[in-house]
Parts: structure tokens; sequence; C-alpha cells
């Protein structure tokens, strides 16, 4: 498209550009930030377990010396803690590494991996999507994907808790930490048939890191149940099973949108199950709630946007002194909308020939759960990149009535966008650099013939002269024509633009050029040039 030599429209055009990009700009960051909330709700959680499995093993020792039969569940809790360390270790390197090759790659995760934007501390590599392909997924230069790995030491550290559980009390310990297989095996995409895939396939590093920190969170919530299965198997006569306590809240998500309900589990750092005789009570900005083996569920359908703040507190009953001590925390979560970006990159319109790039993204719903398609008038086609964004085909231009559309949905989102499909615009035919005018004899002669210009259009795209007519009128003498196929001179318009001398007038009609995507040539300007 060429640009609007009337300054206003040029004025109008360059400021939709603008408010385009800034809404794209305001959309990611908007998404980039509710994953930066879950990531640090799941840190917050794993420091609280790990307040609290600090405290538990010094009980399990205390009430094993009361029979010697009871040493044994004494003996497991090492195994049980190394279990943990190993596995947040393990899942740690990962994260660090991703990190370090989207940032400084100094070996170490250290303040230069991040920026600061308009105040805020992010990483450098948040949207990238090639490490956590690469590294996670796919592989790269022989070396195997780190995601298969992951998931067997998943497998593997979820059974290795299980081994410090008597057999007959397996089914009495629940392990947070699981491979969900259903959800993979679930989805209709080509591209996430595997657990790999699914979780980590062209995921921003941002969005990754929430779920390896879950993987985390979930082995340390696993070391907790099995270092208190083991409390309980020894028994303890202390007044409150443990002195110090913490609530957590472990929403499903911290980030939901309008019309979704917002759901969060309640517990203790450490919970205090029933037989303990220790009672717990919880409640949510005043609301008692229903409180089973120290944990209790509340949920809320907020009906307006913004962050939404509650506080949770926990009361501890010592059942020996009936003293009561109490723990409040604060929390907040996000409520957004769904809204669906779809932004040309470089045109407000799809041009025929040529490869349209486009970038989609739905707030408020991760990018492997948004499908898209075309319709409508156009004849278009759309495909996904491996970066993530989009690239539109379409092969005939829409009247003036006709619109071809973007179809995007996901889960509870159906929308369709408009674009019009228009030829490529006509090129500017010239000799050498000029459209026409005087110019010397020598110069004229130097010239093989004419070429076609695309100026100002911002795809890759080469348009070819099929043909024209020159009438070569000398001075106070009859005027001769020659046709020409194609953008060089042939023999009879070669010889005429070798008569060219001072006073002589020569006229390029009906020049023909053709471009990608046309069906036929169309006619284009005419050159007017007089030799001096």
């Amino acid at each position: 498209m060429a640009i609007p030599k009337e300054p206003r429209q040029l004025m109008i055009n360059i400021m939709y550009l603008v408010l385009t990009a800034l809404l794209a700009l305001n959309v990611s960051a908007e998404i980039f930030n509710a994953f930066k909330v879950v990531d640090s709700g799941l840190k917050k959680s794993s420091e609280a377990y790990d307040y609290s499995n600090d405290d538990i093993p010094a009980l399990i020792r205390k009430g094993a010396k009361k029979k010697p039969e009871l040493q044994k569940y004494a003996d497991r809790i090492d195994g049980v803690r190394q279990t943990s360390a190993e596995f947040t270790d393990y899942v740690q390197e990962i994260i660090d590494y991703m990190i370090d090759q989207t940032g400084n790659k100094n070996g170490t995760v250290d303040d230069d991996d991040y920026v600061v934007y308009q105040g805020v501390k992010k990483l450098k590599g948040e949207k990238n999507k090639d490490i956590t392909t690469r590294y996670l997924v796919t592989g790269d230069d022989g070396v195997p994907p780190k995601g298969p790995e992951l998931k067997e030491k998943i497998q593997e550290t979820h059974d290795k808790f299980l081994s410090f559980v008597d057999e007959a009390d397996s089914d009495d310990v629940e392990t947070q930490l699981v491979v969900d297989d259903d959800s993979w095996k679930a989805t209709k995409e080509k591209a996430k048939r595997s657990w790999t895939a699914y979780n980590f396939r062209q995921m921003p590093l941002q969005a990754t890191l929430p779920i390896l920190n879950k993987f985390i969170n979930d082995a340390k919530a696993t070391e907790s149940e099995v270092l208190n299965y083991l409390l309980q198997k020894v028994g303890t006569d202390s007044s409150v099973v443990l002195d110090e306590f913490i609530v957590i809240s472990a929403p499903k998500k911290s980030y939901i949108i309008k019309g979704e309900t917002y759901e969060t589990e309640l517990s203790l750092g450490a919970a205090a199950s029933s037989k303990s005789g220790t009672k717990v009570s919880i409640s949510v900005n005043g609301q008692a709630l229903n409180v089973q083996d120290g944990k209790a569920t509340w949920s809320q359908s907020p009906t307006t946007l913004g962050v939404k703040k509650y506080t949770a507190t926990a009361r501890v009953t010592n059942p020996v002194t009936n003293e009561v001590k109490t723990y409040t925390s604060d929390y907040e979560y996000e409520v957004g909308e769904r809204s669906v970006t779809v932004s040309p990159t470089k045109m407000n319109v799809f041009y025929i020939g040529v490869e349209n790039p486009v970038e989609i993204s739905a707030a408020g719903v991760p990018s492997n759960q948004v499908q898209v398609s075309m319709s409508g008038p156009g004849g278009g086609t759309i495909s996904k990149n491996a970066d993530g964004t989009f690239t539109v085909r379409v092969k005939t231009p829409t009247k003036s009535n006709e619109r071809a559309l973007i179809n995007v949905t996901a889960p509870g989102l159906k929308e369709s966008r408009e674009f019009r499909v228009k030829r490529i615009p006509n090129p500017e035919a010239r000799l050498s650099t000029s459209n026409g005018g005087s110019m010397p004899s020598g110069t004229f002669k130097a010239q093989g013939g004419l070429g076609a210009f695309l100026d100002n259009f911002d795809f890759e795209a080469n348009c070819q002269i099929k043909g024209f007519k020159l009438v070569y009128v000398p001075k106070r003498q009859d005027a001769r024509e020659a046709v020409n196929p194609g953008g060089r001179y042939g023999g009879e318009a070669r010889r005429l633009v070798d008569l060219a001398k001072p006073g002589d007038v020569y006229y390029f009609d009906n020049v023909k050029a053709e471009c990608p995507g046309d069906v036929a040539p169309r006619n284009i300007n005419t050159l007017v040039f007089r030799i001096k």
C-alpha cells in the first residue's frame, strides 16, 4: 500500500497503527503479570512447607523413643527429606538453565538476567518460546529433550515417597506429586500428543515457570504428608503437634475470567489432622469455613474486573491448656475478561500473492487452547508458525461489501475479525530511475528496458513488465512503432532506441505488468521521454 500523500490521512493511518501496537502490548503485559502473580504465590506456598517440614522430624524422633518398634519410622525421616531436596534441586536446575540461556548466559542466575521496565523487574527472556520448546520438548544438536526425563523424575519421586509408607497405609497418604496424563490425551492437537508437548511446546518462559514451580510445591506438599504420616505412627504426648503455623492459600488459578469461579484451598503449613487432638478453625473475611483434617475450601464468583483481596485466618486451640493462637495472612487474585486481538503485523488488509503475517492472542487463555481458522470470501487459509505467529494466504479480492473472516475459538470464547482482501498495488514502470521527462541521448540509449517498482509496500514482492508499445517520434518526421514483449528491449525496440537524438520524443504506451497472485497482466503508467 502506498503512503497517503494527504497529511491528514497519513496521520490517521499512523495513529491506527500505534493504537493497534499499544493494544497488543497491554494484552501481553496483562497476561505476563498474571503468570508472575501465580508464580509468586507458588513460591510463597513452598516456603511455608519448608517452614513447617523443618519442625516435624524432631517430633517424630521424640515420639519414636517411647517404644523400640517405633524407631523404624524415625529412620525414614532422612530419606523423605532427601527425596524432596533432590527433586527440588533437579527442577530448580531446569529453571535456572532456561533463565540463564535467555539472559546473561554466564552459567548462573543473577541480576543481569533481569531488566527493569517502568519500575517493574522482569526476566529478559520472559516471552522466549524457543528455549522451552528446544530444551524440554524437541532437544537440540543431538541432546535429548529434558521434558520426558522430567516426567520420569516426577513418577520416580512419587513412588519413592510412597516407599516410606507402610503398604497397608498407602491409600491413606495423599501424594500431590503426580503426572497428569489425562489432559494431554484429551487434546485434539497433533502437536500436543505428548505430556511434554502439552505442557511446554511454544510456551513462553514466564508461563512455564509456574508449571515447574508447581512441581516443586507438590513435592514439598507430599513431603509434608509423609512426615505427618510418620508422626501419626509414632504418636506424641505434646500438647500441640506443631508449635508454629502459617496459613497457606493454594488457589487453582490466581487469574480468572469474569464469570468463572475463584476457588482456593486454605490450610496450615503443617495441617493438624482430626486424630492429633489439636483444634483448628479457618475463616475468610470473617466467614467461618468447614474444616476437615486441617483444611478448608473457600470459593467466590466475582462479577467485576480487577484485583480482589481477602484475608484468611486460622485459629489453633491447644487441647490441654485451651490456649488459642491466631494466624492471619492476606491474599489477592485478579479478575480479567477474555478478549481476542488479531493484529496484522504489516497492513490492515490482506494482499494476494504474498504471505501476510498475523499475531493472534486471547487474553486469559493459554496459547495451546486457542484454535484459529479462516472463512468467508477471499479464498484464504491461515497456518501457525513455529514462533507462535500466523501466516495468511489469500487468492481473490473481496468486494466493497465483503470481508474475509479470521475465527478464534477457545474455552468460553468464540469471536471473528473482518479483513479486506486486495491485489498488490500497481507498480510503477521506470526507465532506470525515471518515469518520464528529459533525458540525454547517451543515457537513454544505455538503458536495457523498463522495470516495475513497488514503492512503500511492506512485503517482499517482485512485479515483472510483460510488454509495452514503444512509439518513436523523430523531430519533424513521421512516428514509428514497435510492440515489445517483456521488459527488456527486443530487436525492433532496440533499433528505435538507438536512433535517439536531441529533439526526438519516445512514448512507452500500453505498459503491462504482472505481480504475484495476478491471473493476467495489468495496465500501469505511460512514460514519455524527450531526448536532449
